[in-house]
């Protein structure tokens, strides 16, 4: 039994699809950089634009603060291991970038669930809207999830620093995932599992319950208005969102329903890519294309 101390990895990416390599580094670099601009210009278009300043578009500068960290966390690395074949990551890089993954995801289904209590408010109570939602509620309400996210995530990542390594440090994967270092330890990870299993399922399961309640409220309020116009202006109003909760938490249920072994491991990877790459792309494209607010604020932004 060759127990080690790891002090680095090595992550392959797709390291089994040499042929494809330049292809991919030019469509993954495409959508990094696209990524990086359309999140930066919603946060610079709501931090600038006085008709932008209202709860909905600070939750979503929130938003787009957590797909950036998303992007930029996981794809330079990503980038270099698909152009040379693989990225040597230190021990210590790999468990910070675990830690902020999963901490930036727990942060974003947490943003989520506020931004459905924020299109809550504003259908079913309008009258109250603005006395309820003032800068008090507004800055609660946007740092919970961003607190949360960062320290509860500590429970499962921190036992990983004491993991005993007696395997290989090669890690097939697009990134550090909690998984993968699991399979490479030799120590008792079942207690970890165990812990991840009971962190993990309310912080996914509660927040996307309360993301189905408000909206069942939504859409009963929106039938409840009497002209068809009226329905489709105030559903235009959520639409949006409701697209980015569809998408984010359809592609998460799908990467943890896909086994990461055998024949699955490149499927495993793709539905990872389709979650963590093109969601926080994704996101900017469907609130600037669906916004008119936001479409306006940029154009005034270009004159």
């Amino acid at each position: 039994m060759n127990h080690s101390v790891m002090t680095e990895f090595i992550l392959l990416g797709f390291g089994n699809l040499h042929s494809f390599g330049i292809l991919l580094f030019i469509l993954f670099l495409l959508i990094f950089l696209f990524t990086v601009i359309g999140n930066l210009l919603i946060i610079l278009l709501v931090s600038t634009n006085i008709r932008l300043q209202s709860p909905m578009y600070y939750f979503l500068c929130h938003l787009s603060i957590s797909d950036l960290m998303i992007s930029t966390n996981i794809l330079p690395n990503m980038l270099i291991a698909i152009l040379f074949g693989e990225k040597k990551m230190t021990f210590i890089g790999c468990i910070t970038q675990l830690y902020f993954f999963s901490g930036t995801i727990t942060t974003e289904c947490f943003l989520l669930s506020v931004m459905s209590f924020d299109r809550y408010l504003a259908i079913c109570n309008p009258l109250r809207y603005s006395s309820i939602m003032d800068f008090k509620l507004q800055i609660f309400l946007s740092l919970w999830p961003w607190l949360l996210g960062l320290t509860v995530n500590l429970a499962g990542v921190l036992p990983v620093t004491n993991f005993d390594f007696c395997h290989d440090n090669i890690i097939d994967h697009i990134y550090c995932d909690i998984y993968p270092l699991q399979k490479l330890s030799c120590s008792d990870t079942s207690v970890l599992e165990l812990k991840v299993f009971l962190f993990s399922m309310p912080i996914f399961i509660l927040p996307c319950s309360f993301i189905i309640v408000t909206y069942v409220y939504i859409f009963h309020a929106i039938f409840m208005i009497p002209s068809t116009s009226g329905k489709q202006k105030t559903f235009s109003t959520c639409s949006s969102h409701l697209i980015v909760v569809g998408t984010f938490y359809g592609t998460l249920i799908a990467k943890y329903m896909i086994p990461s072994v055998g024949h699955s491991l490149m499927v495993n990877k793709i539905v990872t890519i389709l979650h963590n790459l093109l969601t926080p792309l994704f996101n900017p494209i469907v609130y600037s294309l669906r916004n008119q607010d936001i479409k306006t604020a940029f154009r005034k932004m270009l004159l």
